[in-house]
């Protein structure tokens, strides 16, 4: 073999705009295989949140299992299913922003409604609580009129505020796996992005 096919191939620019079309064709053939793990990195990221929120009932990571589960109950779409699963999973890296956080990972995967949803999903939730500190429960009013304000009201009200209860019956993780490798194997901006 070689040497210089031992090698790896790198990119040979020291600024952006010195780049070459083979220097980024090869950067999109290296970055290729991160587009197949993104299912893996969501998934740990919602692990990650077991034991998290000390003084609810239930921590986020069994929150956001519940949230899916009475989705999946309701018959939800898929994609709306993995969103529940997944709503929170901004929780820690993005406590002041969560929202956006999860959704923008969901964005290439999922239609404009469910990201929807999902990002706004935060103030409309501060429905149930935000009174209690200070805030505006009625924040989410200046979204009404929009085509899936409707969608978010029950997203929360249904799904999102119902799911702190430990003795609820929850499905594990291992129900929903296939659903977010399904999801995240979407080829990313695919016509599912440009459609509801």
């Amino acid at each position: 073999m070689s040497e210089s096919s031992t090698q790896k191939r790198i990119a040979t620019y020291t600024r952006m705009e010195d780049g070459t079309q083979e220097d980024y064709l090869l950067l999109r053939e290296h970055n290729q295989p991160s587009l197949h793990k993104v299912a893996d990195r969501a998934l740990a990221q919602l692990i990650g949140l077991q034991e998290t929120h000390p003084g609810n009932l239930i921590d986020r990571y069994q929150h956001s299992l519940q949230t899916a589960t009475r989705a999946f109950r309701d018959q939800a779409a898929e994609e709306v299913v993995v969103a529940a699963l997944l709503h929170d999973i901004g929780d820690l890296l993005a406590p002041a922003n969560h929202a956006e956080f999860a959704a923008e990972i969901l964005k290439p995967y999922v239609s404009p409604s469910t990201y929807w949803i999902v990002a706004h999903h935060g103030i409309f939730q501060g429905y149930y609580f935000w009174h209690h500190l200070g805030r505006d429960r009625h924040a989410r009013e200046k979204f009404r009129g929009h085509p899936y304000f409707e969608q978010t009201v029950d997203f929360c009200h249904k799904w999102d505020q119902e799911s702190f209860d430990p003795n609820y019956d929850t499905l594990p993780l291992t129900f929903f796996e296939p659903l977010v490798y399904r999801i995240f194997a979407r080829q990313p901006w695919g016509d599912h992005t440009k459609q509801d």
